[in-house]
């Protein structure tokens, strides 16, 4: 029987490794529900150091529930002192509707956090419909999802490094534009500048 192997790539990609030496990492974890999340953190703990972190560059921060957590994360990473930031939490479907809004409001908030400090941060907030679901996955038959964000968070720490070093490698090399060579003067106007530049061209015109 003949195996096909997958034919190699034509351009060279960056990926991240599960390399954590010498980076820091910072924890956030929410109190609600602590019987899941502290076992979320331990496993999340223990990726980072089996990845190679050293327990002094791991900090923890707890918050009271899932909704603080981009804050709280948002706030560590604008600090600058951690490569990644890997936010725990467990949120169970109620009655009401209470849990739709959470879940929406503690994922856009992690998202728009990573997205606009620049600092990956792994989503470990587990929601789930029952608690069997949540205990299932902080340790039994589907694994344990804070082992799981560790490792994402260690992939993407480096990662990015990569991507900076490879950027700066290009910026000594002369490849690509400056940021001096962008200025507000190569930004076209938007339309409604435009016509407005143009009628009073028009009307100067008039005067001469």
């Amino acid at each position: 029987m003949k195996v096909e192997h997958p034919a190699e790539p034509k351009f060279r990609a960056l990926e991240g490794s599960l390399d954590a030496t010498g980076k820091r990492f910072a924890i956030v974890v929410a109190r609600f529900n602590a019987f899941i999340t502290e076992r979320l953190l331990l496993s999340a703990c223990d990726g980072l150091l089996r990845s190679g972190a050293a327990r002094k560059d791991i900090e923890i921060a707890r918050v009271p529930g899932a909704f603080e957590i981009p804050l709280a994360a948002r706030t560590l990473a604008l600090t600058g002192k951690y490569n990644a930031i890997i936010c725990i939490g467990c949120l169970l479907r109620g009655d009401t509707a209470h849990y739709d809004v959470i879940v929406n409001e503690v994922t856009r908030g992690i998202g728009q956090s990573a997205q606009e400090t620049g600092v990956p941060h792994a989503f470990g907030v587990l929601t789930c419909e029952t608690l069997e679901q949540a205990i299932d996955r902080a340790g039994l038959k589907m694994g344990n999802k804070g082992f799981e964000a560790a490792l994402a968070a260690v992939e993407m720490a480096s990662l990015t490094s990569g991507i900076r070093r490879s950027a700066s490698g290009f910026r000594k090399a002369g490849v690509g534009p400056r940021t001096s060579d962008v200025g507000p003067t190569q930004i076209p106007p938007p339309r409604s500048a435009s016509r407005r530049n143009d009628k009073a061209a028009k009307k100067t015109k008039r005067r001469k």
